[in-house]
């Protein structure tokens, strides 16, 4: 199986997210994990930055270049002009049969394509577009759409289920329509609710601004790292104006690394351990400098128990989740639509650091911790609830619901 890939239209296409067309189909097609060669096929193909891809310079008509690629085995054919799902390509390598994958209509119509050497004589030779060869095999009945139902459209990481897409972007209208679909497609689909509906009117721009000048989400992690860090002094010493504003911005800065990685496909395994090492690591920290902050500075006090109690209740509340993942294959929070809902309120850092900024503002700092407290208990006896239920006794296999 091999990839081909006609580059007629690639000098003209919009580049998503900043990032040219044909280097987003690269980091696309480097997702797979199966091994195949890759043709890049157009009249200026040799002028194409890929490195190992072989090139087929050529004027012909896509028909006939199509047929000739089929003559040395099957291959997926794609547009390099077209914006393109991973997944779906991944899924395009492994189908047992000829299919066709395709969104939108007219100007907007893509397609992909799974071939092999059988339908080369359906294919016209003088087809212009993978379009009109999509069109020419379906007309005679030599390969039929793809299964919506096979498609494994859940991912874990968004905690939802996200059809298969494929775009075709024929103007700078339709970039900018893509562009802000894809952001919030990029939204995992249980979350907290300044995730949601607070903190977008900031995740946008910033992640505007740092794909067009291309900062890597690596970057954008460090810098929350060092925010979040630089937060526990100020709490410990009572700064917590200039404790939250570091907070905050961190945690705005924790969506626009997401976003930045997954809409120009630059996630890493570095970034992974730096995002998700960060959100289990920093939240101790920060709860023990609230009650510093608030002068409990002996065991003996009250809010300096409660702080510990705090941190108990959190690691053991991590380690539940970490249980229900494992039993059940996927998140918590995917299983049922009830616990999806309940990720908006649960004691989560977004959750938690609001309830004690609103409890500072009003002058009630200690019934903030000790409410945090309370919540953060109540959260891991839900989810040890949940997990046992869901992972060990219901007679029913959880699946995401999503």
């Amino acid at each position: 199986m091999n990839l081909w890939i006609d580059t007629s239209r690639v000098d003209g296409a919009q580049a998503l997210f900043g990032v040219p067309a044909l280097q987003r189909l690269e980091r696309t097609v480097s997702k797979p994990a199966a091994h195949f060669e890759v043709t890049l096929c157009g009249p200026t193909s040799d002028r194409t930055a890929w490195p190992g891809a072989r090139r087929e310079v050529s004027s012909d008509a896509l028909g006939t270049r199509l047929r000739r690629a089929l003559s040395r085995g099957p291959v997926v054919a794609l547009d390099g002009a077209d914006a393109i799902d991973p997944r779906l390509v991944d899924f395009l390598f492994k189908s047992a049969r000829p299919c066709l994958a395709s969104r939108g209509s007219g100007a907007q119509r893509a397609v992909a394509l799974r071939l092999d050497q059988s339908l080369a004589e359906a294919i016209p030779e003088n087809a212009p577009t993978l379009k009109d060869v999509a069109d020419a095999l379906l007309a005679a009945g030599r390969i039929a759409p793809l299964d919506e139902a096979e498609f494994p459209a859940y991912v874990d990481k968004l905690r939802r289920s996200l059809p298969y897409w494929i775009y075709a972007i024929p103007g700078a209208e339709t970039r900018r329509r893509l562009e802000r679909q894809m952001f919030w497609d990029n939204y995992k689909g249980s979350t907290d609710l300044l995730t949601r509906y607070v903190f977008p009117p900031l995740v946008w721009p910033m992640t505007l601004f740092c794909t067009r000048w291309h900062i890597h989400p690596n970057v954008v992690t460090v810098l929350s790292i060092v925010l979040a860090f630089a937060a526990v002094p100020l709490f410990a010493q009572g700064s917590f104006v200039a404790g939250f504003a570091c907070a905050y911005g961190m945690s705005v800065l924790d969506s626009v690394d997401g976003k930045i990685a997954r809409v120009t496909l630059t996630d890493s395994a570095i970034g992974n351990v730096l995002d998700h090492g960060l959100d289990l690591v920093h939240p101790p920290f920060w709860y023990f400098a609230w009650a510093w902050g608030l002068g409990a500075h002996a065991p003996s006090d009250p809010l300096y128990q409660a702080a510990i109690w705090l941190i108990v209740f959190y690691f053991g509340d991590r380690i539940v989740l970490g249980i229900a993942r494992h039993r059940l294959g996927f998140a918590l929070h995917a299983a049922t639509r009830l616990d999806g809902q309940v990720r908006s309120y649960i004691a989560r850092r977004n959750i938690t650091m609001t309830i004690m900024a609103f409890a500072l503002l009003v002058g009630a700092g200690p019934a903030g911790l000790y409410t945090v407290t309370a919540w953060q208990g109540i959260t891991f006896a839900w989810h040890s609830a949940r997990t046992a239920w869901l992972g060990f006794l219901s007679p029913r296999q959880a699946r995401p619901n999503a």
